[in-house]
């Protein structure tokens, strides 16, 4: 007679960093300095935690809604617990948050002297989620992007004490071309979501519904857009890989390891000749090793 198993409680913090393991791009890589490891994973304990609450992820049971003093009645409004998410978020910067996530960012800000807005940036994506489901324009998409991207490469450079002008610039280049990136890959799982982030304008260019989307294949003129969006991120992360080669030593790794996950995951989304519909193409470690030694030499 075999013992009963028990189920392992619900931990919050550790369930939710557990997370970065499956991740298309490095966290925070081992070869980096202890202290940049520890306040990059703090800084994705909480973007990770924003955007499971605005996809409806969180773990059952209702434990990071109570953490954030969200009445059960409300645990499902997931802008109800944005909110409160804001709230324990502006504690972080003048008094003691509430969730373990949050506490553990606190140390983070104060060492990097981090700003709250690109923490509020991604609060704001995904209420925006919430609300906004279609995109018009190219234009209205790279807006979003602004908010659901933009700021985590921004807050690397910041913990890395790296941040210039002309760098935030490059790294709003990458990051936005691995946010459209990861569109095209999940075309089928957001539209299961209600959420198309293809331009509508450029949908219509190419003469594709929203119906063709539900497909099981991509037909040529879905395949015609995808191509289309992708050689606007190709174009985008050739605009920012120059940020690689204006800094040194391991930062210099880990930037060149997100353009090559990006380059990588177009390369695969071509080799599927763009039929992104029966699941995302997802590239081999060995594809993004090779991309990073390209963009190494390429920025070197």
């Amino acid at each position: 007679m075999t013992a009963p198993t028990t189920s392992r409680p619900v931990d919050p913090e550790r369930d939710t960093l557990a997370k970065a393991a499956h991740e298309n791009f490095p966290v925070a890589p081992f070869f980096l300095p202890r202290a940049w490891r520890d306040d990059l994973m703090a800084v994705y304990g909480f973007a990770r935690l924003v955007d499971d609450i605005g996809d409806g992820d969180l773990a059952p049971g209702g434990a990071d809604a109570r953490l954030l003093g969200v009445p059960a009645a409300d645990a499902e409004d997931r802008l109800a617990l944005l909110d409160a998410f804001e709230a324990d978020l502006r504690r972080v910067f003048d008094g003691t948050p509430r969730h373990p996530l949050l506490r553990r960012l606190q140390p983070t800000v104060r060492r990097r002297a981090l700003t709250p807005e690109p923490f509020l940036g991604l609060i704001a994506a995904n209420r925006q989620d919430q609300l906004v489901t279609r995109y018009a324009t190219y234009d209205d998409l790279l807006a979003y992007c602004e908010l659901s991207a933009n700021p985590v490469g921004r807050l690397v450079l910041a913990v890395t004490g790296t941040s210039t002008p002309e760098r935030v610039r490059r790294s709003d280049a990458i990051c936005t071309a691995l946010q459209i990136v990861e569109h095209l890959q999940d075309v089928a799982e957001d539209l299961g979501r209600d959420r198309v982030y293809l331009p509508a304008a450029d949908m219509e260019r190419f003469h594709v519904q929203e119906a063709d989307l539900a497909a099981p294949t991509a037909g040529a003129s879905v395949r015609a857009l995808i191509a289309y969006e992708a050689q606007r991120a190709r174009d985008l992360l050739s605009e920012g890989a120059p940020l690689v080669g204006s800094v040194h030593g391991r930062l210099r790794l880990l930037l060149a390891g997100f353009v090559a996950g990006g380059r990588a995951a177009v390369h695969a989304i071509a080799a599927a000749d763009y039929d992104v519909l029966p699941g995302p193409p997802r590239p081999g470690k060995l594809r993004v090793l090779r991309e990073a030694g390209a963009t190494l030499r390429e920025e070197g």
